[in-house]
């Protein structure tokens, strides 16, 4: 089917998991006019989830893909603009849905924070995307998307400010109430194994810049730590009096945006230098508190999947929660990121990025939806890039105006 051909706006792949539901609802909800398709495995399961929403869903078609038949996966995805996977961990379950996107020249995005993923996204599709004139957009939901886009921000107005390149740049995760999704907590188990099974796979997620499009081009800036430990005053005088430990989602997030530096020119500059942390109180016992945070995400990361091998993998399956389950604290959840950097003329800044909503559900929920509108919407306003791309990358631009009208709260400002 030719691109002119194409009846569908979005397809929504995976469409029958919590998540995926959630899209689907905001999709319904603010896509007046886009033409929506549901995905998955189940016909009765898609049937049930547009029945229950409802209203403009009633129309939408259901299209019926296994991640094991090739052919039907690119049928799908030559029907539409942009397929949106909501379907994880996307180290067992995405590559397929990349792959058929990459060759009919689809574009693509998904909510992954997963970096074996990433990378051989990356090695096996960047160039056939870019041959086929596609975008395949990881990390659109809250991983990594406060993360990138929080950092663009901060670079386009020292930009604005004339106030030189980005130097060192922290995201702080000051607030956050949300449960997590049966997806994230697989994946998280799945990055275990994979790293006691490979010792290869346990360097590249030891690599600060693993998802780096010229590993060799990347400038040699000292130790990156993933699990910084310090009072707050050591990153910025707002924060003193706090103490900062390792935030878990770091290991993938700064990878992320190391790329973004990257394939934009390295436009925050060759001193960019980035890390993120989570806050842990002021109390006497919080550095002690971010000390044991911090030793028990580094020995789950380090020797977990030591643990993992010594037990079947049909039990620990059972005793973890299933991809596409989760508890939604609804718009009761919220989180509040701020990031921020010393530039190269000494200026100072900090982006502020916050939401209500559950972070990994409704709030992630908005963010791949706008992120999806955008590459249907807004295509005109993207530039000419394309292959494995993050969101900033792809579409920093238009997300800076769409998030903010979708109710993401997002400013810089300038502190001193």
């Amino acid at each position: 089917m030719l691109a002119g051909e194409r009846d569908l706006d979005i397809v929504l792949y995976g469409a029958t998991g919590f998540v995926g539901t959630l899209v689907a609802r905001y999709l319904a909800r603010v896509g007046a006019g886009i033409r929506v398709g549901l995905a998955g495995r189940s016909l009765d399961r898609l049937q049930a989830v547009r029945d229950t929403i409802g209203g403009r869903a009633r129309k939408w078609p259901l299209i019926i893909a296994e991640l094991n038949q090739p052919a039907a996966l690119r049928e799908m995805a030559a029907r539409t603009q942009v397929v949106l996977s909501a379907v994880g961990p996307y180290s067992r379950l995405g590559l397929p849905v990349v792959a058929a996107c990459a060759a009919v020249g689809t574009d693509y995005a998904d909510l992954t924070g997963e970096v074996p993923f990433v990378r051989e996204s990356i090695d096996r599709y960047h160039q056939l995307a870019i041959d086929n004139r596609c975008r395949i957009v990881h990390s659109c939901g809250f991983d990594s998307l406060p993360s990138d886009l929080t950092a663009y921000a901060l670079h386009r107005r020292a930009v604005d400010d004339g106030g030189g390149n980005l130097a060192d740049t922290t995201l702080v995760l000051r607030a956050y109430s949300g449960g997590y999704a049966g997806g994230s907590i697989s994946t998280m188990v799945e990055l275990m194994r994979i790293a006691a099974e490979d010792p290869t796979m346990r360097r590249m997620l030891d690599d600060p810049y693993s998802l780096s499009p010229d590993r060799s081009a990347e400038p040699e800036l000292g130790t990156q730590p993933d699990l910084p430990l310090c009072e707050g005053s050591a990153i910025a005088p707002e924060l003193k009096g706090l103490w900062l430990g390792g935030y878990i989602m770091a290991l993938y997030n700064t990878r992320c945006v190391r790329r973004s530096n990257a394939l934009l020119g390295w436009a925050y500059g060759r001193r960019f230098r980035y890390s993120e942390t989570i806050t842990m109180g002021s109390s006497v016992v919080s550095p002690f508190i971010a000390a044991m945070f911090n030793m028990g995400i580094a020995g789950a990361s380090r020797f977990g999947g030591e643990y993992l091998r010594l037990l079947p993998r049909g039990l620990v399956d059972r005793v973890t929660p299933a991809p596409g389950t989760g508890h939604d604290e609804g718009p009761r959840g919220y989180y509040k990121v701020e990031t921020y950097t010393t530039t190269t003329t000494g200026q100072r800044y900090r982006a502020t990025m916050s939401q209500q909503g559950d972070p990994g559900y409704r709030a992630t929920a908005v963010m791949a939806g706008e992120s999806a509108l955008a590459l249907v919407v807004d295509r005109d306003r993207l530039t000419d890039r394309f292959g494995v791309l993050t969101p900033v990358s792809a579409m920093g631009e238009v997300l800076l105006d769409r998030l903010p009208a979708a109710g993401v709260k997002l400013e810089t400002a300038q502190l001193n």
